[in-house]
């Protein structure tokens, strides 16, 4: 994701040194940079739907998770009920192990859950520019025509006006391009990666405790069902 936002930050800054390098017909410029844009957003949606999809995957395996516990907890039942404890303990263990990954893919979903939501914003947002930048290249493109126009009527009235219209024509340009770099630094911002602070706590104490808990399980299997 930050790899798409750097390149696109680097097309708008080349395309508007462009713009001001070669602003003799800036129409034609305009036109290409509109075109970079897009292919700009062809990319962020692709991103976005690896990132969406990596957010389902993710809530499947949780979901996946938690039927598996459920499964294991009715055998140990089904194990206690046929008078066969070890059994159940056997099922109990495994269950205990399911359980000590489910806070780990809790955090997982809810990481790309966060994820997702940034890049549906980034993509939102830059559709949204493309749009209003697509209403302002016809401002741009009527008052390029407009200002060739008058250039050719300054060079046969009075030539010393023509250096005054060019500066005039480049403020703009680079006011709008200022603009357009700080919408998309802006948009690079809303990268950041979130970063998980239990992933090192949940491995450390992962394995302590199994025996016990699958003790404590058990006598809680047994009051439950009047054994």
């Amino acid at each position: 994701m930050a790899g798409i936002l750097d390149r696109f930050t680097t097309i708008i800054k080349a395309n508007i040194n462009d713009l001001l390098d070669r602003a003799e017909d800036p129409s034609k410029m305009i036109e290409q940079y509109m075109r970079d844009l897009t292919e700009s957003l062809a990319e962020v949606k692709e991103s976005t739907a690896a990132v969406m999809a990596e957010e389902s995957r993710t809530k499947r395996l949780l979901d996946d998770n938690e039927k598996e516990i459920d499964k294991y907890e009715e055998l140990a039942r089904k194990a206690l009920a046929a008078g066969n404890e070890g059994d159940a303990r056997t099922f109990l263990k495994k269950k205990q192990k399911l359980e000590g990954k489910k806070e780990g893919l809790q955090i997982a979903y809810a990481t790309a859950t966060e994820n997702a939501s940034k890049m549906r914003q980034m993509h939102d947002k830059l559709v949204s520019d493309i749009e209003t930048l697509q209403e302002r290249k016809e401002v741009i493109k009527a008052k390029t025509a407009v200002a060739k126009t008058q250039d050719k009527v300054n060079k046969m009235t009075a030539g010393s006006n023509k250096a005054e219209g060019a500066m005039s024509a480049f403020d703009r340009m680079e006011a709008k391009a200022d603009e357009m770099l700080d919408r998309a630094n802006a948009m690079e911002a809303l990268n950041a990666q979130p970063k998980s602070e239990t992933e090192e706590l949940e491995k450390k104490y992962e394995a302590m405790g199994v025996d016990a808990d699958v003790e404590d399980d058990l006598a809680r299997l047994k009051a439950e069902m009047g054994m």
